[in-house]
């Protein structure tokens, strides 16, 4: 899968947005990869370190993302083997427990389409993909959750992230100086 175009799935994703799922004690287990937070954001590498694409870090400007402004997605990741046309990634977006989008992107097309610097076939290497993409103003106040499946044009899994926004507005704001 290129990362380019996981770049500007993660742009263009980031702009539907992300929420927090449930689970039950019975449900928790251990994620493989390190869970990267910020106030109102967040990922986590869910995929296997033997997979063909390890993400090492997702960076947003701004911090935290806003509605009706650009979001620009900055992600260093290593490709470890060759990546072909015909990998594809399974995307699900949900606001708590209702699925917004369930949608299979070709990663390829994606990446030609949104005109990234990384092309397929992408040669194994470190890679940083630069995104920006206009979030709509419209983007309900909310939490968002993303996950992403990875394959490769063989189906072989080659990455898992999940993502999470938070849209909500803070219900306890600063007080500003009145002098």
């Amino acid at each position: 899968m290129r990362l380019t175009s996981i770049a500007a799935l993660l742009s263009l994703l980031a702009s539907s947005a992300v929420a927090t799922p449930l689970f039950t004690s019975e449900e928790q287990v251990a994620l493989a990869g390190p869970i990267k937070t910020a106030d109102k954001w967040g990922w986590t590498d869910c995929g296997d370190p033997e997979w063909p694409v390890q993400i090492e870090s997702i960076e947003v400007s701004p911090d935290p993302p806003q509605p009706g402004k650009d979001l620009t997605v900055t992600v260093k990741a290593q490709v470890m083997e060759r990546i072909e046309d015909g990998a594809y990634a399974d995307v699900e977006v949900k606001i708590g427990l209702v699925k917004l989008l369930e949608k299979e992107f070709d990663v390829c097309d994606e990446a030609r389409n949104a005109n990234t610097t990384v092309q397929c076939p992408v040669e194994p290497g470190p890679y940083i993909i630069e995104q920006t993409v206009a979030l709509p103003k419209e983007i309900p106040r909310a939490k968002f959750v993303v996950k992403v499946n990875g394959y490769t044009a063989d189906d072989e899994e080659m990455l898992c992230l999940n993502l999470a926004v938070d849209f909500m507005k803070n219900p306890f704001p600063r007080p500003r100086k009145l002098w």
